[in-house]
């Protein structure tokens, strides 16, 4: 494939959880620096030079459609949310309408990717040699991914049983990974001490670890 036909990426955002492990408080509507996560999410793609933004919602989906308000996203409802987060891998991929070479799948609570993140692994993705993009920091591996379109078709034929972690890991020749310049691909917010801890971060709190493990 060419690195010309690379270029070209749409976005998909997942935000249909339940926050289970948050201690029943909805972690997309937690501020970061004064703005609701999911929110916060969604602009940062906005801003990013993507072809296109789907947001997937299903929990709490009135809540989340009142902090999406007025970011350029086609917003889609997943009604089978509890069935797992593949269910909205599945809606965001087949709510895409234009043309591009690869969809990026992006959870909605990674609070500390930017758009200078965004932009790092989109322009890393253009001169990928192979299908499917991991972005590392020191050799772990993080989020979001980014899939040639192709592999959109194999996934949707497939719903119940093929998804992008077993896609990866039946197909490791086709796995390029880019080191990032720093630990945001690893941060998600799984819990109320992750959001404590990242919370120190964005503060500046020179306590504050310099990686902390949110993963849960």
């Amino acid at each position: 494939m060419s690195q010309f036909s690379k270029k070209g990426v749409s976005a998909v955002l997942l935000a249909a959880g339940e926050s289970r492990r948050m201690g029943g408080i909805n972690k997309l509507t937690l501020p970061i620096n004064g703005i609701p996560l999911l929110r916060r999410s969604a602009e940062t793609l906005a801003r990013s030079d993507l072809v296109e933004l789907v947001v997937v919602v299903g929990h709490e989906q009135e809540v989340a459609c009142e902090l999406l308000q007025g970011i350029p996203a086609r917003i889609v409802h997943n009604e089978d949310f509890r069935d797992g987060q593949m269910t909205s891998v599945f809606h965001g991929l087949a709510a895409l309408q234009k043309p591009c070479a690869g969809v990026m799948i992006c959870l909605s609570d990674q609070a500390l990717l930017d758009v200078e993140d965004i932009r790092t692994i989109v322009n890393g993705f253009a001169t990928c040699p192979t299908s499917i993009m991991v972005p590392v920091y020191k050799g772990q591996r993080g989020n979001p991914i980014v899939l040639d379109y192709a592999h959109r078709e194999t996934i949707l034929a497939d719903r119940k049983n093929l998804g992008c972690k077993r896609l990866i890991e039946k197909n490791p020749e086709l796995v390029t990974v880019l080191e990032m310049p720093n630990d945001h691909v690893l941060v998600d917010l799984d819990t109320p001490e992750a959001y404590a801890n990242v919370m120190q971060l964005l503060c500046g709190d020179s306590a504050a670890p310099e990686y902390v493990n949110v993963t849960g």
